[in-house]
């Protein structure tokens, strides 16, 4: 659980480095507000994916379903959800001190760099070294990730009374009398959706994408953006026009919502037909868990779409030369999302896991061997692999498409 914590930390820190990163090159450079917005705006995908792992790791948490003992004691659920809420909230404000450290030795405030990725003083001028911060802007950006992940943590965490499942009973005149209703139950921590939940937003991820797509295609134009205008920096989008952002956000969105779908699709092909007991057991368990790890899924799936559409571009974009256009806050933004998508999977699959403990002791006891349980393991990996991995390639396909004329 500490290793989870720390990961939030270094993401909390890489997110809050790129806020401070626009705020500095925003005081550096007055002029160039369209450069300073794309930045801003650049940040928000690596505020989501830590927001994200954040999540994971909150759920993941053993501390956050108290027992009865805790709750005598004056540790009831709502208040262990706001316990677990300001203790991700402190790790993100920790993130934020070591960003404002970092950020403020590039820039040379705390005297001279060692860290300049350019050696000659490009760091310091790329955050607006020289000129004044505002005060009040560093702190509420350094206020953003603590209270962003805050609030998502206790709005999941927050305990849920479900909904009454009976109905009025009709006397024998048709009178309306209500039952007895069952005493109600308080659910302290987030539960998994029902298969029927789960596969509700795939439709409205397959639209999202094909509008994302088509969005794209219309916006690019018909000529291709000149190569230094690919992302040469977080947010330059002077030569690609907002249509085009806007068209992979709405891309990626999209298989993030339809990643539960898409899981529970693969169970259900999986077990589909006379299943032996190899595969009835891995589609099982990939359409009962396809609301934990179906999100994570998804994200990873449009992160993989998304570098393999920015590495095709820049390859055509840097030619014979080799010149590239990555700028390091861009490479900072990217290892982030990435870190942060690799290890809300990880945390995922492992709650997934946890979630199943009885039912893999309960398969032991009946006489099942350790090898099935880790064939179907292997055989949900490879099913995922084997519809995923098509999808992601028809995605990329279509979005890097309209910049190949």
């Amino acid at each position: 659980m500490l290793l989870r914590r720390s990961l939030v930390t270094v993401a909390a820190a890489g997110a809050s480095f790129l806020l401070l990163s626009a705020l500095g090159f925003a005081s550096g450079h007055p002029a160039d507000s369209q450069g300073a917005v794309g930045r801003l705006l650049w940040c928000l995908v690596p505020l989501a994916a830590t927001v994200q792992l954040a999540l994971a790791v909150c759920r993941a948490d053993p501390s956050t379903g108290p027992g009865a003992g805790f709750a005598a004691a004056g540790l009831g659920p709502a208040r262990a959800a706001l316990l677990s809420a300001a203790s991700m909230a402190a790790a993100c404000a920790l993130g934020g001190v070591l960003a404002l450290l970092t950020f403020l030795h590039l820039r040379g405030d705390l005297g001279g760099s060692w860290l300049d990725w350019a050696g000659n003083g490009t760091a310091g001028r790329q955050l607006g070294g020289g000129r004044p911060l505002p005060l009040a802007g560093t702190v509420t950006l350094l206020a953003v990730v603590p209270v962003l992940v805050g609030a998502a943590c206790a709005a999941a965490l927050w305990p849920r009374r479900p909904r009454a499942g009976h109905q009025p009973v009709r006397g024998p005149r048709g009178a309306r009398r209500p039952s007895i209703p069952a005493p109600p139950t308080v659910v302290t921590g987030p539960v998994a959706p029902r298969p029927h939940q789960a596969t509700s937003a795939l439709p409205w991820g397959i639209a999202l994408t094909a509008a994302g797509l088509a969005l794209q295609a219309y916006a690019s134009g018909d000529s291709p953006p000149p190569p230094d205008a690919l992302l040469a920096v977080p947010g330059r989008l002077g030569g690609n026009p907002p249509g085009v952002v806007g068209g992979w956000a709405l891309a990626a969105l999209g298989l993030v919502l339809a990643g539960p779908g898409l899981t529970h699709l693969c169970g259900r092909l999986l077990a589909a037909g006379r299943p032996g007991v190899l595969r009835l057991l891995a589609g099982r368990v990939l359409q009962q868990e396809a609301g934990l790890i179906g999100r994570p899924v998804g994200a990873l799936c449009a992160l993989a779409s998304a570098a393999y559409t920015v590495m095709e571009l820049y390859g055509r974009a840097s030619g014979p030369s080799g010149a590239h256009a990555f700028g390091p806050l861009t490479g900072l933004g990217a290892a982030l999302v990435t870190l942060c998508a690799g290890a809300t999977t990880l945390t995922a699959a492992v709650e997934a896991r946890s979630a199943r403990e009885r039912t893999t002791a309960a398969l032991l006891r009946l006489g099942a061997p350790a090898r099935l349980l880790r064939g179907a393991a292997a055989l949900r990996a490879m099913a995922l692999l084997a519809l995923l991995v098509p999808l992601v390639w028809m995605v990329a396909h279509l979005t890097a498409m309209p910049f190949h004329r």
